[in-house]
């Protein structure tokens, strides 16, 4: 393990910024206070320009290094979620209901220690910009960013992001070409009838048969209409009726989630519920609504830019613990729409077998971060070579 030297003498340093975030967790864009420890210690480093309030709390800091030369982006999550924690480690959240467990504490620690050392050092030429970024977990906090403006206002060339991953040993980077997140979409179907007595059913509209046979149907979708070479995942997860054993009710909630990563095989599932929905409410005499909601793109990372980035990962962790060929996920990450913006890639860092997350008891590990400072510094050093 090849961590930079400087970075791993202020390690401590890192480990109390991340139990600090920890402890003060915020939540989609009213990352504020969060912003504002990011943009105190960006200061105390000297870096040469910091940009507040993209996307309500996000921060742009600029490092210049010696001489013009190409913009990199660097990008950290900084949200928490609605969660309870269960961790007990002494710097657990102090907000109720409130915890970072997907790491976006650890992230942020990171980009800081990458920040101080490229600040302290300048060992390259043009510039790095630091995107620190609010509600990943919730609205799309990348999205508003890149709308803002911020590839352009800052000249970004290509962007590169971290994501903790529980699932693997610590130190260890994973990320492949192409695809490597899904593009995720929700739906939400409320099919209205005529509710009564539930002995005269004849005197009813029964919206339930109709929602049970959307049900049934939606699971065709993968089966019968998208070529099986294609990952596709429909999953009904909310199934909302009735009162009481003796009322048909007059409603029927259905709701869910769909992951894929193709955008024809996108456009054809968002295609076939309007048709499904539609053709079984007329079948049982009821009415159907269909809200179908487009959220994130597929998170696709750009050929080359991934297999450079595998290449400074291998400089750190050594070549046995990158694994450039890692199989796609079903999860989903606004870091898409920078992809979608610039040339980039995206890429996972192992912190040892453990709680996944959005787990309860998730808590990155503290070990790693200096790791990931050393990757994010090294890959400005070797792209913007002096």
């Amino acid at each position: 393990m090849a961590i930079i030297n400087r970075i791993g003498e202020f390690a401590h340093d890192m480990t109390a910024w991340r139990r600090h975030l920890h402890m003060h967790p915020e939540l989609s864009l009213d990352c504020h206070d969060t912003a504002a420890f990011v943009v105190a210690r960006l200061k105390e480093f000297g870096v040469d320009e910091i940009h507040e309030g993209i996307a309500q709390s996000g921060v742009v800091a600029l490092i210049h290094g010696q001489g013009d030369g190409p913009v990199t982006g660097l990008r950290a999550d900084m949200d928490a979620l609605p969660i309870e924690e269960t961790t007990g480690v002494d710097y657990a959240s102090t907000i109720p209901g409130k915890m970072h467990a997907c790491g976006h504490d650890g992230h942020t620690t990171m980009l800081l220690g990458a920040a101080r050392y490229l600040a302290e050092t300048r060992k390259f030429r043009g510039t790095a910009a630091l995107i620190f970024q609010p509600a990943e977990e919730t609205v799309g906090g990348a999205r508003i960013m890149v709308e803002e403006g911020i590839m352009d206002r800052f000249g970004i060339e290509e962007v590169y992001a971290l994501h903790t991953d529980p699932f693997t040993e610590a130190g260890v980077f994973n990320t492949c070409p192409g695809p490597i997140m899904a593009a995720v979409d929700d739906f939400e179907i409320t099919i209205t009838g005529k509710g009564g007595h539930g002995a005269f059913p004849h005197t009813t509209l029964d919206p339930v048969p109709c929602g049970l046979a959307i049900g049934q149907a939606l699971q065709t979708i993968p089966s019968r209409n998208a070529d099986p070479r294609l990952p596709l995942v429909v999953s009904l997860t909310i199934v909302q009726t009735g009162s009481a054993t003796n009322v048909i009710p007059e409603t029927m909630r259905l709701a869910g989630t769909v992951r894929s990563f193709d955008a024809d095989l996108r456009d054809m599932v968002e295609r076939r519920f309007a048709e499904i929905v539609a053709g079984q409410a007329a079948s049982y005499g009821v009415t159907a609504k269909l809200d179908y909601i487009r959220n994130y793109p597929a998170t696709i990372n750009h050929a080359d830019q991934t297999a450079f980035a595998v290449k400074v990962a291998s400089e750190i962790a050594g070549a046995t613990n990158v694994i450039s060929d890692r199989s796609p996920e079903m999860g989903a990450e606004d870091f898409s729409y920078m992809l979608e913006a610039r040339p980039g890639s995206y890429l996972m860092l192992g912190q040892g077998i453990g709680p996944s997350c959005h787990h309860p008891a998730f808590n990155f590990n503290d070990d790693v971060a200096p790791i990931g400072a050393s990757f994010f510094a090294r890959l400005i050093e070797t792209r913007h070579g002096v």
